[in-house]
């Protein structure tokens, strides 16, 4: 019920961003090694400072950011030098011609240029953000993975113990003549489907983990400690008209189109000036001139900015309709990330109301439902076949329960990535009162 169809997509997305990063182990010190558990946090903490794809991203930026000043600085000068040969051995002069120029672009070519340099890696930056933002959800989704899979070990063990406890219940009202020997019989058969069960979550442990060591660039059989408490929400949920307010304002995404726009803008402008000159100044010295008075000179020159072929007004129409391109981007992509976020907001706040249920009824009521159908079995009041039944509803119960917290814990993560920042940047604008809960122990695995 709470695998939904996003489920296989966010596990297929973490897969792919760990074929992606992952390239060589890493060799630096692993913060978590030797701990007995770790938590949510300091998970996502180890995986954001060894996680290559990051790594790669921020040399990247380092590039771009290395590409700003060349792109607005001047061409390198020219230096010309031509001689007569001929008048090496003449008894008149030697004759050598010196010309040094420099070219100048139309004023304001040059900060345009600049200007999309840096944007450019203004854009990389915000690339970035959102990788961050990605392997922060990936990390805490597996995380929620983490958990399950050890609560679910957990509860199955119990469950395999309480299998053995009415077993050996059922084999002594055999042996007293109150029960038929079918009865332990069943509690038998039920112990043995556990323990298939056991094998495939086993396996899924062994899964999770190597794809929680891929992030963390480690090998895959290395050890990950077992998983602390899921963290509890301690206020409720910002408004949605709050969490889309902040997200059209820090979403990396958006920033990084907002500045694939401002490039675009100083493109049109470069291909505006286009159709404006450039200069090219000279000086030089010619001993070829008899007269010492004619011998050095200062010169310009321009190019003339023909749009032959249309060639100045296609490059232009080009730039603006790249400028019309990205500014649709931004518009699709961020009617689609509102979209996502009243959808991920919906998905908590149905993910919460199934957590109360849980804690307030459906928890209470199985184990109530197991402690009175044991007693009747005992008292001779009742079948054994309700206490398995019971057994069996109590475990879909904890296995429940186990799931939709950890699901609650994946959906938060994405509500964080289509936000953009984490929820507890926003707890100082929240004031309203969390909903209180009834006493309930930490599950752990």
């Amino acid at each position: 019920m709470f695998y939904s169809a996003h489920l296989s997509y966010e596990l297929g997305l973490i897969a792919a961003l760990v074929i992606a990063g992952t390239q060589v182990f890493a060799s630096e010190p692993d913060p978590i090694a030797g701990q007995p558990r770790i938590t949510v946090t300091q998970l996502v903490e180890s995986v954001l400072s060894h996680h290559p794809g990051l790594k790669a991203r921020q040399a990247a930026l380092e590039a771009a950011e290395y590409r700003i000043a060349p792109a607005g600085a001047l061409d390198d000068p020219t230096l010309s030098y031509s001689t007569a040969p001929d008048t090496l051995d003449s008894s008149r002069r030697f004759n050598q011609r010196l010309g040094l120029s420099q070219a100048l672009p139309w004023p304001g070519k040059l900060a345009l240029q600049k200007q999309a340099a840096q944007e450019e890696a203004r854009a990389i930056a915000e690339n970035e953000g959102a990788l961050r933002l990605q392997v922060a959800a990936a990390a805490k989704t597996l995380f929620a993975e983490w958990f399950y899979v050890h609560r679910a070990l957990t509860i199955n063990r119990d469950h395999q113990a309480l299998l053995q406890e009415l077993r050996r219940i059922a084999e002594i009202q055999y042996a007293a003549g109150r029960a038929g020997q079918q009865d332990a019989l069943q509690a038998e058969v039920a112990q043995a489907r556990l323990e298939v069960k056991a094998v495939t979550l086993d396996r899924r442990r062994r899964e999770v983990q190597a794809r929680i060591n891929a992030l963390l660039n480690r090998p895959p059989q290395t050890r990950v400690p077992l998983p602390a408490g899921l963290p509890q929400l301690t206020t409720p949920l910002p408004r949605l008209a709050q969490l889309q307010m902040t997200a059209l304002r820090a979403h990396p995404e958006l920033a990084r189109i907002r500045a694939r726009i401002a490039g675009a803008k100083a493109q049109v402008g470069l291909a505006e000036k286009d159709f404006y000159p450039d200069f090219r100044v000279m000086a030089g010295y010619n001993s070829f001139w008899d007269d010492p008075a004619k011998r050095w000179t200062l010169g310009f020159s321009i190019n003339l900015p023909f749009d032959y072929s249309n060639k100045r007004s296609a490059a232009l129409d080009a730039a603006r309709a790249d400028l019309r391109q990205v500014r649709w981007r931004f518009t699709d992509r961020e009617a689609r990330l509102l979209g996502e976020l009243e959808a991920s907001r919906a998905a908590v706040e149905e993910n919460e109301a199934v957590i109360k249920v849980y804690l307030r009824r459906l928890a209470p009521l199985a184990q109530d439902n197991l402690d009175a159908a044991r007693a009747d079995y005992r008292a001779g009041a009742g079948p054994f076949l309700n206490v398995i039944d019971a057994e069996r509803q109590q475990l879909r119960t904890e296995n429940g329960l186990a799931r939709v917290r950890a699901d609650y814990l994946r959906q938060l993560a994405q509500l964080e990535q289509w936000m953009g920042i984490p929820l507890d940047q926003l707890a100082d604008s929240i004031s309203a009162p969390a909903a209180p809960l009834p006493p309930a122990k930490e599950i752990t695995p």
